[in-house]
């Protein structure tokens, strides 16, 4: 077999076999592919599209590529939740010691931000102290302790993802669903999970903005989970708006912390909602409540109870982070060297629209994200939204308040959030946080 071979098949239009597949994953993970010939077949792919047994194929090899997590000597079943990212996406940091307070084993494997939207290990990493780079034998050790973990993917793990998806960037193939759904699922399947819940976001500050190319990509991740024998399910939910109040490192691990503590501010209710669901479906589907509804029952007391507060800090000091940010969690926001700048409305009316992923690049491009991998984060730069889609505001009146450094800052990130605000004379029609529920 020869790797041209399987380059033809796919660009004519042939369904790949399992043999062919494999080929190509080990010579990707080996060498033996080059990066031109890699580069053809995913854009082949890109093109040609994959059906369900080539995609799961295809997952299957990624995930075969690497170590594979074993954690049976964990008493627990073992669940997770991945989001397909947008602005404001900060649930992760409830969920899992929600999950963990409700007796699921939470292993995160979780990503760092590029672009608009932000990511799980770098919010974490806003914790003076915390540590995300842990070795798989730490990784266990806090599992055990805490319930739950959180750590980045490492060399062991489906390194054929790690090639591939350089590559993906590189070629302008990120975009299409079977190399999606394997890159996600090759990466959560290696934790050794018994229960997979899914947000796939859409809408203006959503990866996939069209909810039709959404929804066929939670269909995808959900057959995929599930032929593989992880139980699977994926909420098709609304990002047209950042998510709660806060966007920002910093900001949004405070906001998280005061959500835990029972303290959550009005407009961050759409995380508690969004949180509190996906861990009663990751509750549900592990086989710890026999009902959805006992599952969300369950993950509201341990959220009202402090229950979830305390895993979180046990998680934070195993960890090497500040656990007093659980008590204080102000200690987070350097306040005294930032400026904050009110971003005002040009005029009077009701917010209609809104560029979500605007406001991401608008924070990104002063230092509070990466445009590019490699770059360092000010974690303290940030927006927090005053009004969401349907407030009333007046002329000049706030769309939010801006953290920066400088009047420069402030004059380029300011700018671009109001462009990012659409008033309107009518109020519009209310949005619906969770749009569909897809299962097996």
């Amino acid at each position: 077999m020869r790797p041209q071979d399987v380059i033809r098949r796919k660009r004519e239009g042939g369904a790949l076999s399992a043999e062919e597949i494999e080929f190509f994953v080990q010579g990707v993970t080996g060498g033996e592919f080059t990066d031109y010939q890699a580069a053809a077949l995913l854009m082949a792919i890109y093109c040609r599209g994959m059906d369900e047994a080539e995609q799961r194929t295809l997952t299957e090899a990624m995930l075969r590529s690497g170590e594979t997590l074993d954690f049976s000597d964990i008493p627990l079943p073992k669940a997770d939740k991945h989001s397909t990212g947008g602005v404001g996406d900060k649930t992760s940091l409830v969920i899992a010691p929600l999950a963990a307070s409700c007796g699921v084993a939470v292993p995160m494997i979780s990503g760092r931000g590029l672009g608009h939207t932000g990511g799980t290990l770098d919010k974490l990493e806003s914790i003076p102290g915390y540590r995300v780079k842990l070795a798989l034998a730490e990784f266990r050790s806090v599992l055990k302790l805490c319930g739950f973990a959180m750590m980045g993917q490492t060399a062991e793990i489906a390194p054929a993802d790690r090639k591939l998806y350089a590559l993906r960037d590189a070629t302008a193939t990120v975009e299409t669903i079977p190399l999606i759904v394997a890159s996600i699922m090759s990466k959560k399947l290696a934790a050794g999970l018994d229960a997979l819940a899914l947000d796939v976001k859409t809408g203006t500050g959503a990866f996939m903005r069209e909810e039709a190319r959404a929804r066929e990509l939670a269909h995808a991740l959900v057959a995929t989970g599930n032929s593989c024998g992880v139980r699977t399910e994926a909420l098709l939910t609304d990002m047209n708006q950042p998510l709660g109040r806060a966007v920002g490192h910093a900001l949004e691990v405070h906001e998280c912390i005061e959500i835990l503590r029972g303290h959550a501010h009005a407009a961050a209710q759409p995380v508690v909602d969004l949180s509190v669901e996906l861990t009663a479906r990751m509750v549900a589907l592990a086989g710890v409540e026999p009902t959805l509804e006992a599952a969300r029952a369950r993950a509201l007391h341990a959220l009202q109870s402090g229950a979830a507060l305390e895993s979180f800090r046990r998680n934070v000091e195993a960890q090497g982070g500040d656990p007093r940010v659980c008590d204080d969690p102000a200690r987070l926001l350097q306040t005294s060297t930032l400026r904050a700048v009110k971003v005002e409305s040009p005029r009077a009316g009701f917010i209609t629209q809104v560029e979500a992923a605007e406001i991401g690049y608008a924070v990104s491009g002063i230092g509070g994200g990466r445009t590019r991998v490699g770059d360092e984060i000010d974690f303290q730069i940030g927006f927090v939204a005053d009004v969401k889609h349907g407030d009333q505001v007046g002329a000049g009146g706030a769309l939010g308040t801006l953290y920066c450094r400088d009047d420069a800052q402030a004059a380029t990130a300011g700018e671009r959030i109001r462009a990012a605000y659409t008033v309107g004379d009518e109020p519009p029609a209310p949005v619906k946080l969770i749009k569909e529920v897809i299962t097996a």
